[in-house]
């Protein structure tokens, strides 16, 4: 999928245009390509800092271990799980199947 691409003026001390024009020369690229990669990657990295504040501040609102709506998953997960598999063991001894059998 090709993207429109629209020019826009960009103004650069002489210092910076003789440094892009190095840089171009080097990686025998545009200054353009150049400066699209420097944009490109400040956008990345901005997107994955806010990323990372956004998922910091949903676990300062609900911590790890801490209750939510669904009261406290991480011991009911614990409990109830084992529960379970004591209750599929004991159906499956009452009905004569063994894992050791199949081990």
């Amino acid at each position: 999928m090709a993207m429109t691409r629209r020019q826009t003026m960009v103004q650069l001390t002489d210092e910076m245009n003789a440094e892009l024009d190095r840089e171009a020369i080097q990686r025998r690229c545009s200054r353009s390509a150049i400066i699209r990669q420097a944009i490109t990657d400040h956008l990345d990295r901005t997107s994955l800092q806010r990323d990372i504040t956004d998922y910091v501040t949903a676990y300062q609102r609900t911590p790890q271990g801490a209750r939510d709506v669904w009261g406290a998953v991480a011991s009911a997960e614990d409990s109830d799980g084992k529960a379970l598999a004591f209750s599929l063991d004991a159906e499956d001894a009452a009905a004569g199947f063994s894992w050791d059998d199949h081990a």
